[in-house]
Protein backbone atom coordinates (compact mmCIF):
# COMPACT_ATOMS: atom_id res chain seq x y z
CA UNK A 1 0.00 0.00 0.00
CA UNK A 2 1.25 3.26 -0.83
CA UNK A 3 1.20 6.14 1.83
CA UNK A 4 -0.98 7.74 0.64
CA UNK A 5 -3.85 5.34 0.07
CA UNK A 6 -4.26 5.04 3.72
CA UNK A 7 -7.11 7.68 4.68
CA UNK A 8 -8.62 8.47 8.00
CA UNK A 9 -10.58 10.90 9.63
CA UNK A 10 -9.89 13.16 12.16
CA UNK A 11 -13.15 14.71 14.24
CA UNK A 12 -11.62 18.05 15.63
CA UNK A 13 -15.42 18.64 17.71
CA UNK A 14 -15.13 14.99 19.61
CA UNK A 15 -13.77 15.04 23.01
CA UNK A 16 -11.34 11.64 22.01
CA UNK A 17 -7.88 13.51 21.97
CA UNK A 18 -6.38 13.73 18.39
CA UNK A 19 -3.59 11.39 18.77
CA UNK A 20 -6.22 8.50 20.11
CA UNK A 21 -7.93 9.25 17.02
CA UNK A 22 -4.60 8.76 15.01
CA UNK A 23 -3.87 5.54 17.23
CA UNK A 24 -7.50 4.17 17.06
CA UNK A 25 -7.30 4.73 13.38
CA UNK A 26 -4.24 3.18 12.56
CA UNK A 27 -5.17 0.03 14.82
CA UNK A 28 -8.20 -0.45 13.01
CA UNK A 29 -6.88 -0.44 9.79
CA UNK A 30 -4.88 -3.47 10.86
CA UNK A 31 -7.61 -4.73 12.90
CA UNK A 32 -10.03 -4.66 9.15
CA UNK A 33 -6.74 -5.84 7.25
CA UNK A 34 -6.26 -2.65 5.24
CA UNK A 35 -2.44 -2.43 6.76
CA UNK A 36 -0.31 -4.93 6.44
CA UNK A 37 3.00 -5.58 7.55
CA UNK A 38 5.56 -3.28 5.58
CA UNK A 39 2.57 -0.95 4.51
CA UNK A 40 3.96 2.38 4.76
CA UNK A 41 2.08 5.16 6.73
CA UNK A 42 1.56 9.03 5.78
CA UNK A 43 4.44 11.51 7.19
CA UNK A 44 4.20 13.15 10.05
CA UNK A 45 4.01 16.47 8.03
CA UNK A 46 1.47 14.80 5.48
CA UNK A 47 -0.67 14.51 8.42
CA UNK A 48 -0.44 17.78 10.20
CA UNK A 49 -1.19 19.38 6.81
CA UNK A 50 -4.11 16.95 5.82
CA UNK A 51 -5.93 17.41 8.87
CA UNK A 52 -4.47 20.59 10.24
CA UNK A 53 -2.56 18.92 13.38
CA UNK A 54 -0.01 19.89 15.06
CA UNK A 55 3.67 17.94 14.54
CA UNK A 56 4.01 17.33 18.26
CA UNK A 57 0.27 15.03 18.11
CA UNK A 58 1.41 13.39 15.06
CA UNK A 59 4.20 12.13 16.56
CA UNK A 60 3.31 11.47 19.92
CA UNK A 61 0.25 9.07 18.38
CA UNK A 62 3.65 7.47 16.23
CA UNK A 63 5.87 7.74 19.24
CA UNK A 64 3.04 5.32 21.34
CA UNK A 65 2.79 3.14 18.33
CA UNK A 66 6.76 2.43 17.74
CA UNK A 67 6.87 2.10 21.52
CA UNK A 68 4.15 -1.10 21.62
CA UNK A 69 5.67 -2.36 18.06
CA UNK A 70 2.88 -1.82 16.20
CA UNK A 71 5.03 0.10 13.77
CA UNK A 72 9.07 0.91 12.73
CA UNK A 73 10.47 4.12 11.37
CA UNK A 74 13.35 3.82 8.81
CA UNK A 75 15.63 6.59 8.84
CA UNK A 76 15.24 8.89 5.79
CA UNK A 77 11.93 7.05 4.52
CA UNK A 78 9.44 6.69 6.99
CA UNK A 79 6.98 4.81 9.19
CA UNK A 80 6.13 1.19 8.38
CA UNK A 81 3.50 -1.15 9.91
CA UNK A 82 5.52 -3.96 11.59
CA UNK A 83 2.92 -6.19 12.86
CA UNK A 84 -0.54 -7.11 12.40
CA UNK A 85 -1.43 -8.15 16.05
CA UNK A 86 -3.62 -6.89 18.13
CA UNK A 87 -4.22 -6.09 21.57
CA UNK A 88 -6.88 -5.96 23.55
CA UNK A 89 -6.86 -5.21 27.54
CA UNK A 90 -9.32 -7.27 30.04
CA UNK A 91 -9.99 -5.37 33.08
CA UNK A 92 -11.39 -7.49 35.80
CA UNK A 93 -12.29 -6.82 39.92
CA UNK A 94 -10.29 -9.36 41.60
CA UNK A 95 -8.34 -12.96 41.10
CA UNK A 96 -10.90 -15.82 42.23
CA UNK A 97 -11.35 -18.84 40.40
CA UNK A 98 -14.71 -18.19 38.49
CA UNK A 99 -12.97 -15.40 36.81
CA UNK A 100 -10.28 -17.88 35.92
CA UNK A 101 -12.80 -19.56 33.92
CA UNK A 102 -14.45 -16.34 32.56
CA UNK A 103 -10.40 -15.45 31.06
CA UNK A 104 -9.44 -19.11 29.48
CA UNK A 105 -12.72 -18.89 27.56
CA UNK A 106 -12.17 -15.39 26.44
CA UNK A 107 -8.37 -15.94 25.42
CA UNK A 108 -9.25 -20.03 24.11
CA UNK A 109 -11.89 -18.25 21.76
CA UNK A 110 -9.79 -15.49 20.28
CA UNK A 111 -7.35 -16.16 17.39
CA UNK A 112 -3.28 -16.33 17.51
CA UNK A 113 -2.74 -12.72 16.56
CA UNK A 114 -4.70 -10.96 19.11
CA UNK A 115 -2.56 -10.92 22.11
CA UNK A 116 -4.46 -10.08 25.90
CA UNK A 117 -3.09 -7.55 28.86
CA UNK A 118 -4.76 -8.17 32.18
CA UNK A 119 -5.35 -6.23 35.09
CA UNK A 120 -7.32 -6.12 38.10
CA UNK A 121 -8.87 -3.32 40.27
CA UNK A 122 -9.83 -4.48 43.52
CA UNK A 123 -12.96 -2.10 43.33
CA UNK A 124 -10.12 0.54 43.99
CA UNK A 125 -10.99 3.78 42.60
CA UNK A 126 -7.53 4.95 42.24
CA UNK A 127 -6.15 1.56 40.56
CA UNK A 128 -9.39 1.88 37.81
CA UNK A 129 -8.86 5.16 36.68
CA UNK A 130 -4.79 4.62 36.84
CA UNK A 131 -5.52 1.31 34.57
CA UNK A 132 -7.53 2.92 32.14
CA UNK A 133 -5.78 6.41 32.01
CA UNK A 134 -2.56 4.44 31.57
CA UNK A 135 -3.97 2.55 28.90
CA UNK A 136 -5.82 4.52 26.35
CA UNK A 137 -5.33 4.80 22.55
CA UNK A 138 -3.03 1.42 23.43
CA UNK A 139 -5.60 -1.17 22.50
CA UNK A 140 -7.83 -2.20 19.72
CA UNK A 141 -10.66 -2.95 22.10
CA UNK A 142 -11.66 -2.99 26.40
CA UNK A 143 -13.19 -5.77 28.05
CA UNK A 144 -14.06 -4.43 31.66
CA UNK A 145 -15.38 -5.41 35.09
CA UNK A 146 -16.59 -2.25 36.38
CA UNK A 147 -17.94 -1.24 40.17
CA UNK A 148 -20.34 0.91 41.68
CA UNK A 149 -18.70 4.50 41.61
CA UNK A 150 -19.80 7.58 40.76
CA UNK A 151 -16.52 8.39 38.80
CA UNK A 152 -16.49 5.34 36.57
CA UNK A 153 -18.66 6.77 33.82
CA UNK A 154 -16.38 9.67 33.24
CA UNK A 155 -13.47 7.50 33.42
CA UNK A 156 -14.38 5.36 30.80
CA UNK A 157 -15.63 7.81 28.56
CA UNK A 158 -12.13 8.16 27.44
CA UNK A 159 -12.90 5.14 25.77
CA UNK A 160 -14.57 4.96 22.38
CA UNK A 161 -17.88 2.97 22.81
CA UNK A 162 -17.85 0.77 19.99
CA UNK A 163 -14.00 -0.24 21.15
CA UNK A 164 -15.56 -0.67 24.78
CA UNK A 165 -17.29 -3.84 26.53
CA UNK A 166 -18.87 -4.04 30.03
CA UNK A 167 -19.31 -7.31 31.53
CA UNK A 168 -20.71 -9.14 34.83
CA UNK A 169 -22.41 -6.60 36.64
CA UNK A 170 -24.80 -4.08 34.98
CA UNK A 171 -24.06 -1.24 37.09
CA UNK A 172 -23.75 2.84 36.06
CA UNK A 173 -23.86 1.37 32.29
CA UNK A 174 -25.74 3.79 29.35
CA UNK A 175 -27.96 2.66 26.90
CA UNK A 176 -25.39 2.55 24.48
CA UNK A 177 -22.81 0.63 26.17
CA UNK A 178 -22.09 -2.23 24.46
CA UNK A 179 -22.20 -5.31 27.51
CA UNK A 180 -22.51 -8.99 28.52
CA UNK A 181 -24.04 -8.53 31.98
CA UNK A 182 -25.39 -11.24 34.80
CA UNK A 183 -28.40 -10.65 36.44
CA UNK A 184 -28.08 -10.41 40.35
CA UNK A 185 -32.02 -9.69 41.05
CA UNK A 186 -35.03 -11.75 39.47
CA UNK A 187 -32.57 -14.15 37.98
CA UNK A 188 -31.52 -14.95 41.51
CA UNK A 189 -35.33 -15.13 42.91
CA UNK A 190 -35.89 -17.18 39.63
CA UNK A 191 -33.10 -19.67 40.71
CA UNK A 192 -34.25 -19.48 44.62
CA UNK A 193 -38.22 -20.32 43.72
CA UNK A 194 -36.64 -23.53 42.18
CA UNK A 195 -34.84 -24.45 45.41
CA UNK A 196 -38.07 -24.14 47.05
CA UNK A 197 -38.78 -27.74 47.92
CA UNK A 198 -35.73 -28.19 49.74
CA UNK A 199 -35.54 -25.53 51.79
CA UNK A 200 -38.65 -26.50 53.35
CA UNK A 201 -36.56 -29.11 54.93
CA UNK A 202 -35.44 -26.11 57.15
CA UNK A 203 -36.72 -23.90 59.72
CA UNK A 204 -34.69 -20.84 58.59
CA UNK A 205 -32.76 -19.39 55.99
CA UNK A 206 -29.64 -17.81 56.61
CA UNK A 207 -28.34 -15.65 53.69
CA UNK A 208 -24.54 -14.51 54.73
CA UNK A 209 -23.48 -11.19 53.38
CA UNK A 210 -20.59 -10.12 54.76
CA UNK A 211 -19.46 -6.51 55.26
CA UNK A 212 -16.11 -6.86 53.19
CA UNK A 213 -18.28 -8.89 50.13
CA UNK A 214 -18.58 -6.31 46.87
CA UNK A 215 -21.50 -8.61 46.07
CA UNK A 216 -24.35 -6.78 44.26
CA UNK A 217 -26.79 -5.69 47.52
CA UNK A 218 -29.84 -6.43 44.89
CA UNK A 219 -29.42 -10.06 45.85
CA UNK A 220 -30.09 -9.15 49.51
CA UNK A 221 -33.60 -7.05 48.62
CA UNK A 222 -34.87 -10.42 46.07
CA UNK A 223 -33.77 -12.80 49.18
CA UNK A 224 -35.64 -10.88 51.67
CA UNK A 225 -38.50 -10.40 48.96
CA UNK A 226 -38.31 -14.38 47.80
CA UNK A 227 -38.93 -15.46 52.06
CA UNK A 228 -41.46 -13.08 52.45
CA UNK A 229 -43.44 -14.49 49.78
CA UNK A 230 -42.95 -17.87 50.64
CA UNK A 231 -43.20 -17.78 54.20
CA UNK A 232 -39.79 -18.39 55.34
CA UNK A 233 -37.96 -17.17 58.44
CA UNK A 234 -34.89 -15.46 57.42
CA UNK A 235 -31.64 -13.41 58.64
CA UNK A 236 -29.09 -11.78 57.03
CA UNK A 237 -25.39 -12.64 58.82
CA UNK A 238 -23.34 -9.90 58.21
CA UNK A 239 -20.46 -9.99 60.60
CA UNK A 240 -18.43 -13.00 59.38
CA UNK A 241 -17.73 -13.54 63.52
CA UNK A 242 -21.50 -14.05 63.85
CA UNK A 243 -21.61 -16.86 61.21
CA UNK A 244 -21.84 -19.86 63.59
CA UNK A 245 -23.94 -22.68 61.78
CA UNK A 246 -27.28 -24.12 63.82
CA UNK A 247 -28.94 -27.18 62.89
CA UNK A 248 -31.81 -27.46 60.59
CA UNK A 249 -30.71 -23.88 58.94
CA UNK A 250 -29.71 -23.48 55.64
CA UNK A 251 -27.49 -21.19 54.70
CA UNK A 252 -26.89 -18.69 51.42
CA UNK A 253 -23.57 -17.57 50.83
CA UNK A 254 -22.15 -15.14 48.06
CA UNK A 255 -18.16 -15.67 49.40
CA UNK A 256 -15.97 -18.61 48.90
CA UNK A 257 -14.16 -17.70 52.14
CA UNK A 258 -17.59 -18.76 54.17
CA UNK A 259 -17.66 -21.54 52.55
CA UNK A 260 -14.44 -23.16 54.14
CA UNK A 261 -15.67 -21.82 57.33
CA UNK A 262 -19.01 -24.04 56.65
CA UNK A 263 -17.60 -26.90 55.62
CA UNK A 264 -14.84 -26.91 58.94
CA UNK A 265 -18.16 -25.97 61.43
CA UNK A 266 -20.13 -28.90 60.12
CA UNK A 267 -16.80 -31.09 61.06
CA UNK A 268 -16.52 -29.90 63.95
CA UNK A 269 -20.29 -29.92 65.02
CA UNK A 270 -20.97 -33.22 63.49
CA UNK A 271 -23.57 -32.07 60.97
CA UNK A 272 -24.06 -33.76 57.85
CA UNK A 273 -24.46 -30.85 54.71
CA UNK A 274 -27.21 -31.27 52.99
CA UNK A 275 -29.37 -33.19 56.30
CA UNK A 276 -28.71 -31.38 58.98
CA UNK A 277 -27.96 -27.94 57.88
CA UNK A 278 -27.85 -26.92 54.15
CA UNK A 279 -25.98 -24.33 51.95
CA UNK A 280 -26.18 -22.74 48.37
CA UNK A 281 -23.40 -21.24 47.62
CA UNK A 282 -23.17 -18.07 44.63
CA UNK A 283 -20.70 -18.88 41.91
CA UNK A 284 -19.53 -21.84 40.01
CA UNK A 285 -15.96 -22.81 40.69
CA UNK A 286 -14.54 -25.86 38.39
CA UNK A 287 -14.26 -27.34 42.42
CA UNK A 288 -17.50 -26.93 44.13
CA UNK A 289 -18.71 -30.39 42.40
CA UNK A 290 -16.04 -32.06 43.80
CA UNK A 291 -15.75 -30.45 47.34
CA UNK A 292 -17.26 -32.82 49.83
CA UNK A 293 -20.58 -34.63 48.28
CA UNK A 294 -20.90 -31.63 45.55
CA UNK A 295 -21.70 -27.65 46.37
CA UNK A 296 -24.55 -26.62 45.14
CA UNK A 297 -24.69 -23.52 43.68
CA UNK A 298 -26.13 -20.07 41.77
CA UNK A 299 -24.16 -18.82 39.31
CA UNK A 300 -24.09 -17.38 35.68
CA UNK A 301 -22.18 -19.38 33.49
CA UNK A 302 -18.51 -17.60 32.95
CA UNK A 303 -17.53 -20.02 30.41
CA UNK A 304 -20.29 -18.36 28.36
CA UNK A 305 -19.49 -15.01 29.61
CA UNK A 306 -15.87 -15.40 28.12
CA UNK A 307 -17.03 -16.73 24.92
CA UNK A 308 -19.39 -13.77 24.35
CA UNK A 309 -16.46 -11.13 25.34
CA UNK A 310 -14.26 -12.93 22.50
CA UNK A 311 -17.05 -12.62 20.32
CA UNK A 312 -17.06 -8.90 20.57
CA UNK A 313 -13.23 -8.69 19.84
CA UNK A 314 -13.08 -10.26 16.47
CA UNK A 315 -16.97 -9.01 14.89
CA UNK A 316 -17.21 -5.83 13.91
CA UNK A 317 -20.98 -5.03 15.56
CA UNK A 318 -22.58 -3.87 18.65
CA UNK A 319 -23.31 -6.21 21.58
CA UNK A 320 -25.79 -6.57 24.43
CA UNK A 321 -26.62 -9.52 26.43
CA UNK A 322 -27.06 -11.78 29.54
CA UNK A 323 -25.82 -14.56 30.30
CA UNK A 324 -27.92 -16.85 32.17
CA UNK A 325 -28.18 -17.52 35.85
CA UNK A 326 -28.62 -20.63 36.73
CA UNK A 327 -29.57 -23.47 40.06
CA UNK A 328 -27.27 -26.23 40.17
CA UNK A 329 -28.35 -28.77 43.26
CA UNK A 330 -25.59 -30.84 44.66
CA UNK A 331 -25.19 -32.78 47.82
CA UNK A 332 -25.11 -29.63 50.27
CA UNK A 333 -28.55 -28.61 50.14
Amino acid sequence: MSKNSFIFKINHASDIPKYQQILDAINDAIAKDILHIGDMLPSVNSVCKTHNLSRDTVFKAYSILKEQNVIESVPNKGYYVATETKKVLLVLDTFKAYKEVLYHSFINNLPENIITDVQFHHYNIDNFKTIIHNSVGKYYKYVVMNFAHKEIPSILAKISNEKLLLIDWNVLSKPENNYVFQDFGQSFYSSLIEAAELFKKYKEINFVYPTYTNHPLETVTYFKKYCKKNNFKYQIITNPKDFDIQKDIAYISVSDRILGTFLEQCRDKGFEPGEDVGLLSYNETPMKKFIYKGISVISTDFKEMGTKAAEFITQEKPMQCYVATKLTLRESL
